[in-house]
């Protein structure tokens, strides 16, 4: 495993590493003891990151981060997410006695004493304007409730917008060979600010693993289905915002990418390590082959400049039109 400088935080944590909304929930049925395995396997490959948040499985997700690295708490750090239990919109949901209560019970469900990352969950671009949320996380940083802070956002506006407070050390991205748009501008900012970078969707919800065809079912409960449209939430954290079927006629043709790479899912979390902007990808995973196919990514063989430039025009020429919701 290969490691990255986290930004201005004090870590430096495995380029691969993982999100576990798929185990907590809205991905169709899960195992908990599965889940747990693929923790362990991801663990013992070297993998010191997790993300998650406390509307994942209402916080199943970090309670199963709590079992499967209890013991290792000064090893492997865990990031989480607030807001989205509550009105996002309504200015109280960032007040500090709200954000105070988010950050004890994401502690009390991790078992920890201390959140190593603690992230606004995609809050509106009103409330970053606004900025009161930063003062309260610089307030519970002093006493000693979090060691850093960050944003996922939905928008590069957003993210440039973040930043713009110094203390804010890790943003996390959509970013993947369907969604480059943070490569012109945002990225080269969060470099000169040194803040991190946590790309995620990198997959494009399972699109960019090239399995499925357009007439794939999916279940109830998952956010593939409910979601699709952007019914539920952000259009763009489905699928990176395409249209499925026009998601899988794209990905049709991005098959060349998997040559001497194994598969489409190496090459495609291989292209964004391919971005040093970029502190860690986190791919999702239901399973323990997952979890190992994912992590296979790391060795497979870079991307050439001429093989990058075509995915660039690719981007620009066939994706970028159809990519639905702000971002």
């Amino acid at each position: 495993m290969n490691y990255r400088q986290f930004g201005k935080t004090d870590m430096k944590i495995s380029e691969l590493s993982f999100g576990t909304w798929a185990i907590g929930g809205a991905w169709g049925e899960t195992s908990d003891k599965e889940a747990l395995n693929g923790l362990a396997r991801a663990m013992d490959a070297g993998v010191n990151f997790f993300d998650t948040a406390d509307v994942y499985g209402d916080g199943h997700s970090e309670e199963l981060l709590a079992k499967a690295t209890k013991g290792k708490e000064d090893k492997i750090y865990i990031a989480t997410k607030f807001c989205r239990a509550g009105d996002i919109h309504d200015p109280q949901t960032y007040s500090e006695k709200s954000v105070t209560n988010y950050v004890e019970n994401s502690l009390k469900r991790l078992q920890r004493e201390q959140l190593d990352l603690i992230q606004i969950h995609c809050p509106p671009i009103e409330i970053l304007r606004n900025g009161h949320v930063f003062e309260v996380l610089d307030k519970l940083q002093q006493q000693g409730k979090i060691r850093h802070y960050g944003v996922s956002v939905e928008t590069v506006e957003e993210g440039l917008l973040s930043m713009e407070n110094p203390n804010v050390a890790a943003l996390q991205v959509i970013f993947n060979i369907f969604r480059q748009k943070p490569v012109k501008e945002l990225f080269p900012a969060a470099k000169e600010k040194n803040v991190g970078i946590l790309a995620r969707v990198p997959l494009a919800s399972g699109l960019l693993t090239g399995k499925f065809s357009k007439s794939h079912q999916f279940e109830q409960d998952d956010h593939r289905n409910f979601n699709k449209d952007g019914d539920a939430f952000n259009v763009g954290e489905t699928f990176a915002g395409l249209p499925f079927s026009k998601g899988v006629e794209l990905s049709n043709k991005l098959e060349w990418i998997a040559e001497s790479r194994g598969n489409m899912t190496r090459a495609a979390l291989k292209w964004i390590l391919s971005h040093d902007a970029v502190s860690s990808v986190i791919p999702g995973f239901k399973t323990v082959k997952q979890v190992e196919d994912n992590l296979a990514a790391v060795d497979v063989p870079d991307f050439s400049e001429n093989e990058m430039e075509q995915l660039r025009s690719f981007y620009d020429a066939e994706v970028h039109k159809h990519i639905r919701g702000p971002y």
